[in-house]
């Protein structure tokens, strides 16, 4: 049984003009693609700029969602669309660029209190960005492997084989750091 805040009937009466289910899916969702943009390496203000991007995109598009199917495999397609065209940018402009004169690097940034997202970052910053963006979807967003396959437009069995992959380096990772699996909350 759907309820009327489930995404998918809220993206089907967006289609159909209801402005006021837009901005439920916006307070519901918005903070899952935040979360998906920072894990990916970027900064909070890159992150923010994604996320809206992502948003004007999906208003762009909307009329392409299909009604009944899962709508956060095609939410993340669309962020991570939006993702890559944003790296691209970045090179293409950073590859132009001279530089003037050598900067010293800034001072590190002092830990957040919070602990959280930062910790997040740097537990999956060493993963290659296709597993990194796998584990997000998967444990972060709760995406099923099918839906994370539709959403990277692979299948199920690569989708199981990043995360395969990632999960190898992670425990490889927690265990040199002098963590075990069951102080780091994972299988007993």
């Amino acid at each position: 049984m759907h309820s009327e805040s489930d995404p998918e009937i809220l993206m089907a009466r967006y289609q159909q003009g209801d402005y006021a289910a837009a901005t439920a899916l916006i307070h519901q969702l918005s903070a899952q693609l935040h979360r998906f943009f920072l894990v990916q390496s970027a900064g909070r203000g890159d992150a923010d700029d994604l996320l809206q991007e992502t948003w004007l995109r999906i208003h762009e598009v909307r009329h392409t969602y299909r009604p009944g199917e899962p709508v956060l495999p095609w939410f993340y397609a669309i962020a991570r669309h939006i993702r890559v065209d944003h790296y691209r940018r970045a090179l293409r402009t950073t590859g132009r660029e001279q530089p003037l004169e050598e900067v010293p690097e800034p001072a590190a940034a002092p830990p957040t209190a919070s602990g959280g997202i930062t910790d997040l970052q740097d537990l999956l910053a060493p993963l290659p960005a296709s597993q990194r963006e796998v584990i997000e979807m998967l444990k972060i967003a709760g995406m099923s492997l099918e839906e994370v396959a539709r959403a990277t437009s692979s299948t199920v069995g690569s989708v199981k084989q990043k995360a395969h992959r990632a999960y190898e380096k992670l425990r490889e990772r927690l265990s040199g750091a002098g963590l075990d699996e069951r102080r780091a909350g994972g299988p007993r």
